[in-house]
């Protein structure tokens, strides 16, 4: 019975409902964000990363069509497997860094 005399003090003690009054909190509001000079450093850093990786999937799965022109037109059947297999891994590895790029830029921007 003590224990939920002393909880019945406490929730009625009219000083818990000045420090829970909203006009003039003891903590004051705060938002964390970044600065803006490291804020646009960061997202170019960021932009450009995911846009040289997006560039290197391209030329990459470039680089395996010629390597499967090549492969058949020479009747090297070896080089236009390799040249398949490049096309399909810069396929993965495109959608890899637009996903990836797109969450972290996504998850970044929460903290604006």
């Amino acid at each position: 019975m003590t224990l939920m005399t002393t909880l019945h003090t406490l929730g009625t003690a009219p000083v818990l409902h000045v420090l829970a009054d909203d006009e003039d909190p003891i903590v004051p509001k705060y938002s964390p964000a970044l600065p803006d000079a490291v804020n646009t450093q960061v997202t170019t850093l960021l932009s450009w990363t995911a846009g040289l990786g997006l560039a290197a999937a391209v030329g990459g799965g470039l680089l395996g069509w010629l390597l499967v022109a090549v492969g058949h037109n020479s009747e090297r059947a070896q080089l236009a497997a390799r040249g398949k297999q490049s096309v399909l891994w810069s396929l993965f590895g495109a959608g890899g860094i637009g996903v990836t790029s797109s969450l972290v830029l996504a998850f970044y921007d929460m903290t604006k």
